[in-house]
């Protein structure tokens, strides 16, 4: 019974899905980038840029594997033709949420009363958020696309 509703709103179980591998990958991206700042005291500027890096590549790696096994269920054989596929999709999702992180600790000053690691958390949910919309629809429609999916649908 599960398997038939799941097949029938396939986007939607996707979806669902998608949003509990995101939500353990951007607990996994936080976790780094506060385990950086704490580990230095540094929040803000060019380090900002390396530290959300870190932890944009080790949510990534995460998100890879549990999409293509789990979300999308992917049977491409091709593993290095897609897993290039999902890190063109990620590299522009992270130039998307580096953006936003860099230039809301950078050259916005905390509101709210928030300090400096507060405000730099506030940024990157912001960029999370921007960026999860992407990825989705990069992933589903490009990344996770089968070939026989390709030519089911033709």
């Amino acid at each position: 019974m599960f398997k038939k509703l799941e097949q029938k709103y396939k986007t939607l179980f996707q979806i669902v899905k998608f949003a509990l591998v995101g939500g353990l990958n951007t607990a996994l991206d936080f976790a780094v980038l506060n385990a950086l700042i704490w580990a230095t005291g540094t929040s803000s500027g060019k380090w900002i840029i390396l530290f959300n890096s870190l932890a944009f590549t080790a949510a990534v790696i995460n998100s890879y594997i549990l999409n293509k096994i789990w979300t999308f269920q992917s049977k491409e054989k091709k593993v290095a033709s897609q897993f290039a596929r999902f890190i063109t999709v990620s590299l522009i999702g992270w130039v998307v949420n580096t953006a936003i992180v860099f230039t809301v600790t950078t050259y916005i000053d905390p509101y709210f009363g928030l300090n400096e690691t507060l405000w730099a958390n506030v940024a990157k949910i912001v960029a999370t958020g921007v960026a999860l919309v992407w990825n989705f629809i990069g992933y589903k429609l490009w990344a996770f696309r089968d070939k026989d999916q390709e030519t089911e649908v033709s």
